[in-house]
């Protein structure tokens, strides 16, 4: 996997979210009680940006229909989405967060 860098820690400190480019890919990384955790940031339903809803605990509310996926696995636990958002792979290393789009 080729991990690149998406933000520093400092930049997502617990319960929130930021969209972040990977390898020209949207992503939405979210850190949920000093975990990160990585899914795509577009909206399976209508392509609203998921980084413009709502994190609560481990899931974020799309603003555009209120689809909710699970930040942990991308999947997808309200519709009205009926498909599941990419997950992809998390590492820290020092004060960096890395993502692998691969």
């Amino acid at each position: 996997m080729d991990f690149m860098k998406a933000a520093s820690k400092q930049e997502i400190p617990a319960g929130a979210m930021k969209n972040v480019k990977v390898a020209e890919v949207s992503v939405l990384l979210a850190n949920v009680a000093g975990e990160y955790y990585a899914i795509g940031n577009k909206c399976t339903h209508r392509g609203c940006k998921l980084s413009s809803g709502e994190l609560e605990g481990e899931t974020v509310k799309c603003p555009c229909h209120k689809s909710i996926f699970n930040v942990k696995t991308g999947e997808v636990v309200h519709g009205p989405a009926s498909k599941p958002e990419p997950k992809y792979a998390v590492k820290v290393e020092d004060e960096q967060i890395l993502v692998s789009v691969k």
